[in-house]
């Protein structure tokens, strides 16, 4: 396994002070996908205290505390960050994501320390000063077998998140979920156990189903299997024209797939159980809004011009399955902006109207006439406003 400099020598370090570090988690996964390694995230053995990391740790770089009581530490050098954190036990004491009781043990065994992660293929860890690999769950064998498979009964059901965590990494890497993981996981959404979850949480797991798999219908399918698509009544399950548009790894174009077939309600409905964010509701709103106009009237140049004003439509292009609304955008200059105003205030001013709040309407309708393209130039825009104004 690669290992940057930097790490080889924080280990060398450690065992000096009879600690050791391992690297954990998704990077070791991602070494045997043979994907690249963007961020490490390591464990330390065998130390007493997170001062004692932090005072070693703070030789080589620049170290940030990010939770005490979770044992965990940033560590940046080189432009580059790591996080740094003691094993722990995680215990469940009251509902929601924040309700677990953190205990870090720096002496604790690292099958222990492992038996809190949710899935086997995450559960490997790799010692840099041994240069060994560890696996004490199986997890190289479940990503030979191609199978998702949760560590722990107990520990699992303790953040129903995980359910989602496991239909999204289904979805990405293509694996089943193991039979006794699929009949847990039912067993949670017949008890209600997702319904604690903050919608930015689930959130989160949707978008990397959407973004990170190239099949994002597997991850829709398999909620569908294990019933949690009740939680999202409105989609149709039909899931294909979602996997033609994955490659786009555009959230606004998937969700605008997702939504494409309801009426504005009940969109808002849909997007507002998933996320607070305004801007990206209101984007993905006239996606769909431009879809829905675009399937009921024949497109001309007045419409491609409308649109401009209203979606990007680059998007809308991809959504829409339809190259020619991008290229007609282009031929008439609106394909990354909408039409620029022929006139504005000074215009008016200069034909000596005085200030007031027909301004705007003035100005609208001119704006109007040029998107329906019965002006064209400035000289016609301004002649229109002498005619209807008799100046």
């Amino acid at each position: 396994m690669q290992i940057t400099q930097i790490l080889q020598t924080i280990s060398k370090e450690l065992k000096n002070k009879n600690a050791k570090a391992i690297i954990v988690g998704g990077s070791v996964r991602d070494y045997y996908l043979n994907k690249s390694i963007k961020d490490y995230d390591i464990e330390v053995y065998g130390l007493k205290s997170i001062e004692e990391l932090e005072d070693i740790l703070k030789v080589y770089g620049r170290v940030k505390l990010v939770g005490k009581s979770f044992g965990v530490l940033k560590f940046i050098c080189d432009g580059f960050e790591y996080d740094f954190a003691f094993p722990r036990r995680e215990k469940k004491i009251a509902k929601g994501h924040k309700g677990f009781e953190i205990v870090s043990d720096g002496f604790m065994s690292y099958k222990e320390a492992a038996k809190r992660r949710d899935f086997t293929i995450n559960a490997m860890g790799y010692d840099i000063e041994e240069k060994e690999f560890l696996d004490p769950f199986g997890g190289l064998k479940d990503m030979k077998d191609k199978l998702l498979r949760h560590i722990d009964d107990k520990t699992f059901v303790e953040d129903p998140l995980r359910v989602y965590r496991g239909v999204q990494f289904c979805a990405r890497l293509e694996y089943e979920l193991a039979n006794e993981t699929k009949e847990l996981c039912k067993k949670m959404i017949e008890q209600g156990a997702l319904e604690e979850l903050p919608k930015e949480r689930v959130f989160q797991e949707i978008k990397k189903l959407l973004l990170e798999a190239d099949k994002p219908s597997l991850g829709f399918e398999l909620l569908d299997e294990l019933g949690a698509l009740k939680y999202f009544k409105e989609l149709k399950k039909d899931w294909d024209k979602l996997d033609r548009l994955s490659s786009s790894k555009n959230i606004k174009i998937l969700l605008a797939v997702l939504t494409s077939h309801l009426e504005e309600e009940k969109i808002d409905s849909f997007l507002f159980r998933l996320t607070d964010e305004v801007k990206l509701i209101k984007d993905v709103k006239a996606l769909v809004h431009g879809y829905q106009s675009v399937s009921k009237i024949e497109l001309d140049d007045s419409m491609i011009r409308g649109l401009s004003t209203k979606v990007n439509l680059n998007q809308l292009s991809i959504l829409c399955e339809d190259d020619y609304i991008l290229k007609r955008a282009k031929e008439l200059g609106v394909d990354k902006n909408p039409p620029k105003e022929l006139i504005a205030g000074k215009d008016l001013l200069d034909l000596g109207l005085k200030p007031s709040s027909e301004f705007s309407k003035i100005l609208s309708t001119v704006y109007d006439l040029q998107i329906s393209g019965k002006i064209v130039s400035k000289e016609e825009a301004i002649s229109y406003v002498r005619e209807s104004l008799c100046l």
